[in-house]
């Protein structure tokens, strides 16, 4: 195992001693010590030295004083904690040093345990700092929108004009396409940032308990309120709520959601008393809100409160030349997340996910590179190795139409090949190929039978179709259903 490393200190004071009784105290405790007599060599010393974890401070230098380079450090990305020093020890310089940032004050002369209790103090604390970071950089990994496509590009050249506003966004597009990681694209490149992104799953929640999940609730104020709760609009005071599956939302709740649009208030169930906040609101949608307005289900108001800057995130099947992309791109993270060893897809294999109508969209990709991932033992994934609806089980024996003799027998093997494309293009799943061909679940069984189409746990196999001495007679709905 790989030995850490001692925690790296920067002192910078212009009295040697100081220096001195530092270096003694602190290289005694296993830390490593670089020095500077002045502002200006701490700061060149800090450009030169890498992975400075902690500075030690003098306030009164020559030249530039501590608390000038004290802001200067500030300013650097990820900068270490600054502890001040100080033989004046005014309530005024503390009071100013910790404006400008400094974890904390010591006061000449120095004491052995005071300035070790205050470097472990600032050292765990420069710790918990980079865990944070770490923890940051792995989500917004995981939250990356990739892709070279021009309407991929387009779609960041229009987030990144949009995120430093306070605009209200819509976001429109097909289930799977990535409408929640452009909402946390707006936010992470948002003036926002650094404060909450509240998601909510409009859908996902019942009706009745919507209110108090986005306004919040007073004890008692309905059964099962057992104390008192803050809603997701309070929650991200400061920041940005994302709503999802806006278009879902009850015209009670919708009415509420337009008074925080306009008022900036928020009110919980069962209390008359109105709180102020201050959020941005991001919401998303897969239907078409100006037929729900048609319909009644959704209010025209909110919908021009919500479509201030509407976005569209494209479905996979408009930039399939990202695809190659995205799977090198799930096979290596995936690999990284779970310690798999990585692997490649044969040009084969690439080829045929290229093809693929994926009705899923990205998430449908990134689930079955995952399932790949796990169940293929070797290290390039052939096509043979691809699961039903893209594998040669799934692409079963198609009808050569052309060697049909009569009508009945044509009529068969293009009704035949229909279904099998339509399996396909749902996945192998009978009640949404029955939806999408509009015809009764029962009834598609009777065809799958009939034309030797097997469907097991999801998987379909496709058979050669039968002859009609091979039990291929006509079956007793064939006629006049014309495939319905």
């Amino acid at each position: 195992m790989k030995a850490e490393r001692a925690a790296r200190i920067l002192v910078i004071d212009d009295e040697e001693n100081i220096r001195k009784t530092l270096r003694m105290i602190l290289e005694y405790e296993g830390y490593e010590l670089f020095e500077a007599a002045s502002g200006e060599d701490g700061l060149e010393a800090l450009r030169q030295a890498v992975g400075i974890d902690l500075i030690l401070l003098d306030i009164k230098m020559p030249g530039k004083s501590g608390l000038e380079v004290l802001a200067e450090v500030k300013q650097l990305p990820f900068s270490p904690e600054v502890v001040m020093i100080s033989g004046q020890g005014t309530i005024h310089a503390a009071v100013e040093a910790t404006k400008l940032g400094a974890f904390d004050f010591l006061e000449k002369p120095l004491h052995r345990d005071r300035v070790l209790l205050s470097v472990r103090n600032a050292l765990n604390q420069t710790s918990l700092a980079r865990e944070c970071l770490d923890l940051k950089r792995k989500a917004e990994k995981h939250y990356e929108i990739v892709g070279r496509h021009p309407l991929i590009q387009t779609l960041w050249k229009e987030i990144l004009k949009i995120a430093p506003t306070n605009a209200t966004v819509l976001i429109h597009g097909e289930s799977g396409t990535g409408k929640e990681l452009i909402a946390r694209s707006i936010h992470t490149n948002s003036l926002r940032a650094r404060e909450k992104f509240v998601q909510v799953n409009c859908a996902a929640i019942p009706e009745e308990l919507i209110e108090s999940e986005l306004f919040g609730h007073e004890k008692g104020s309905f059964t099962g309120a057992t104390e008192k709760k803050s809603g997701k609009f309070e929650q991200a005071d400061g920041g940005t709520i994302f709503l999802d599956e806006v278009g879902d939302m009850s015209l009670r709740t919708q009415s509420k959601v337009l008074r925080v649009l306009e008022e900036g208030e928020v009110q919980k169930v069962g209390s008359s008393r109105i709180a102020k906040v201050d959020v941005r609101v991001l919401a998303a949608t897969n239907k078409d809100l100006r037929e729900e307005i048609g319909a009644g289900r959704f209010r025209e108001d909110l919908y021009f409160r919500l479509n201030v800057v509407p976005l569209h995130s494209p479905p996979l099947r408009d930039r399939k030349e990202d695809i190659p992309l995205l799977v090198d791109y799930f096979s290596r993270t995936f690999a990284e997340e779970n310690n798999f060893k990585p692997r490649t897809f044969s040009a084969g294999a690439m080829e045929v996910l290229v093809r693929h109508p994926w009705k899923g969209n990205v998430r449908e990709l990134k689930n079955t590179v995952e399932r790949l991932l796990i169940m293929t033992d070797r290290e390039t994934i052939e096509k043979e190795d691809l699961p039903a609806p893209f594998g040669k089980a799934a692409e079963g024996p198609r009808s050569d139409v052309s060697g049909a003799k009569t009508l009945r027998e044509f009529r068969d093997m293009a009704e035949r090949d229909f279904l099998l494309a339509k399996l396909e293009a749902n996945n192998w799943n009978i009640s949404q190929t029955a939806r999408d061909i509009d015809t009764p679940r029962s009834n598609l069984y009777k065809k799958l039978e009939q034309y030797g189409i097997r469907i097991t746990a999801g998987v379909g196999e496709a058979v050669a179709a039968p002859s009609d001495e091979e039990g291929g007679e006509e079956s007793p709905n064939s006629e006049g259903q014309d495939g319905r």
